[in-house]
């Protein structure tokens, strides 16, 4: 299906939006007897969404968000302004190497604005080099080990003892860009909040914007409804006599059969899946009895608080509020960014060979 356009399919019509989180995603639009649902799967929410022909003035009988973020704690910077935090990082660890931890999609604006900013190539394995040139990004990436000091690398191989063989060869630090809390234990892993998911101010202007008449969460029940309730429409809406279509009823009713699987068969098909699905996260522990605090560029106080865990049955942040002072934060040193300093002129001492004079040799 091409985004933009509406396709007919059956007595159901399909709109594709894109949805501002990785490279593909888009948000489904659905049209029918039923009403309109707008499903967003996982998004980014930009102000440029309300350009969007398909949503602008579209009455919208229910609303599938992506609540990753539902959370009054959870205001996050701006990606442009994370990608200022994470330059700034690196700058103040001039003879590091730098590992970024990236999932399978997800976080290549990141890649390239580092790339660019501190004009270095971007190291990458050769099946991600390959999936970029499929992606059609800038030409910053390279499977050629030493070609750059930046590195891009599979989010689990973070860990305690990947830092230290890396600082073994060669001072290193590793950086996360992720806008979920978590708990390091290595002085040379970093956060950045840096999030392909809406914050929760954003969660608030798009369903403001939009007025659905109802609100489901993707992520998490019971979460959401509560601070939307005022900005939804009080217009009647189509779906209490919902009625699903025989093609959707079939599918739904394969997704049952396969719930119903034996766990040792349901365990087998995860232990064939070697990439992290949805927003499930590990943290880069090397061990969870004493965790420590966090280790990570000061940065305002409001871009960083933690929130409830979303991991349905855990118990890790339930009954406590942990609050990320400075000290907290860790023990770089690192001035608290403001994006007057990181606007331009990043220190122009720690760029490397321009890359077209790589390309040439």
């Amino acid at each position: 299906l091409e985004e933009g356009q509406s396709h007919v399919l059956g007595e159901v019509t399909v709109t594709l939006i894109d949805s501002n989180h990785c490279p593909g995603s888009v948000m489904f639009l659905f049209e029918g007897t039923f009403g309109t649902i707008l499903y967003t799967g996982d998004f980014r929410y930009t102000s440029a969404m309300q350009s969007e022909p398909a949503l602008r003035g579209r009455h919208i009988d229910r609303l599938y968000l992506d609540n990753t973020h539902c959370h009054p704690q959870r205001a996050l910077p701006s990606r442009a302004l994370a990608t200022h935090q994470a330059a700034h990082l690196i700058r103040a660890h001039p003879q590091h190497h730098v590992v970024i931890g990236v999932y399978t999609l997800g976080k290549e604006t990141l890649l390239v604005d580092l790339a660019l900013e501190f004009s270095t190539w971007v190291v990458v394995s050769p099946w991600r080099l390959e999936q970029m040139r499929l992606l059609e990004l800038p030409d910053v990436f390279t499977a050629e080990e030493g070609a750059g000091w930046i590195r891009a690398v599979d989010v689990a191989e973070i860990r305690w003892d990947t830092l230290d063989s890396w600082n073994a060869l060669h001072p290193t630090i590793a950086i996360i860009p992720t806008g979920r809390p978590m708990k390091v234990t290595h002085p040379n892993i970093h956060l950045i909040p840096y999030s392909d998911h809406s914050s929760f101010a954003e969660l608030c202007e798009f369903v403001k914007w939009l007025k659905p008449c109802s609100i489901v969460p993707i992520v998490k029940a019971d979460m959401c409804q509560a601070y939307f309730q005022e900005y939804l429409s009080s217009a009647p809406q189509v779906l209490p006599d919902f009625k699903v279509p025989k093609p959707v009823q079939e599918s739904g009713q394969q997704q049952s059969q396969r719930r119903g699987q034996k766990p040792m068969s349901l365990w087998k098909r995860a232990m064939s899946r070697s990439v992290p699905r949805g927003v499930v996260y590990e943290s880069p522990e090397k061990n969870t009895e004493k965790p420590e605090a966090f280790t990570d560029v000061k940065v305002p106080q409001h871009y960083c608080e933690p929130a409830p865990c979303s991991v349905e049955g855990c118990t890790r942040h339930m009954g406590e509020k942990e609050e990320l002072s400075g000290e907290q934060l860790g023990t770089t040193g690192a001035a608290p960014v403001s994006s007057e300093h990181l606007a331009t002129g990043f220190a122009e001492q720690y760029l490397l060979t321009p890359l077209n004079v790589l390309k040439q040799n």
